[in-house]
């Protein structure tokens, strides 16, 4: 199972295209309301998450998280212990760490870009501690995948449905929209 993380402020696009991909996908996903289960995000539009960060607990189900950008949802993203624990846990276990836009920057200051190739939106580059960054759309690196913006979110999310189903399968979602 994936964990989207949801916070007040969060980017609608990068959370909810990133989300329907996986979903086309067969991907097992679900969104983790951070600041309750009703979340808002940067553009006023209240998405309900599956479950709350109460509720989620990392363990041996877990394959991974997932953290959109926007502001200040990056920042609520950062500041939230159960996001940290999700983090600590998935680095620990060598499983995926995916950001947009910029919430890599949380990956940075947490020191998991370390070594890696990484992307962001522009201007977050100074955030993303260790990593050489490319300026890429999405960019892949062992358990990290980011991704540049709003704009890249389609790729972002086939991105990681590739790696959890097969490329062909991400190739055929993007296909069906029309993409």
């Amino acid at each position: 199972m994936l964990y989207l993380f949801l916070a007040d402020g969060f980017e609608e696009v990068e959370a909810v295209a990133t989300l329907d991909v996986l979903r086309r996908a067969g991907v097992p996903v679900e969104t983790v309301g951070v600041t309750g289960k009703t979340v808002t995000g940067s553009h006023g539009v209240p998405v309900t998450a599956d479950r709350t960060s109460e509720e989620a607990v990392p363990g041996p189900d877990l394959d991974g998280v997932i953290l959109p950008g926007g502001m200040p949802g990056t920042k609520n993203l950062e500041a939230s212990e159960t996001v940290q624990s999700f983090l600590r846990y998935c680095s620990e276990h060598g499983l995926l760490l995916a950001a947009i836009c910029a919430a890599p920057s949380v990956l940075g200051h947490g020191g998991y870009l370390a070594g890696k190739r990484a992307t962001c939106f522009p201007g977050w580059e100074p955030e993303l501690t260790g990593a050489t960054c490319t300026g890429e759309p999405v960019t892949e690196d062992g358990n990290i995948i980011t991704g540049k913006g709003a704009g890249a979110a389609h790729l972002f999310g086939a991105a990681i449905a590739a790696r959890y189903k097969d490329p062909e399968s991400a190739q055929n979602v993007l296909t069906a929209m029309q993409y």
